[in-house]
């Protein structure tokens, strides 16, 4: 019962490690793409920080709402193994070792 309880544990961490990896790497990877693209519209259009600026501003919520799919995401993959470790364990409550 404790090894159970110790690999549920492990697949949870796992789980919430991976998808603050997920999270983390979208961001970055939405706000340097604005950052660089907003600089290089700048540079083509000669109109210095404003492309920049827009952009980063705009990526911000689209980060948020990026975030918010991921994490809704890994939290119905978490969820189901959690409610079949519950549903396992029901039957045993009862009856005495």
């Amino acid at each position: 019962m404790g090894q159970s309880n110790n690999k549920g544990q492990d697949e949870f961490r796992t789980a919430v490690t991976m998808t603050v990896v997920w999270v983390a790497g979208l961001t970055l990877v939405v706000i340097f793409a604005a950052l660089f693209a907003g600089l290089w519209l700048d540079k083509i259009l000669d109109s210095k920080p404003l492309f920049t600026i827009v952009l980063v501003l705009v990526s911000i919520p689209v980060t948020l709402f990026l975030t918010f799919r991921v994490v809704r995401a890994a939290t119905a993959r978490i969820q189901p193994a959690i409610k079949k470790d519950v549903t396992e364990e029901e039957p045993h409550r009862g009856e005495d070792s």
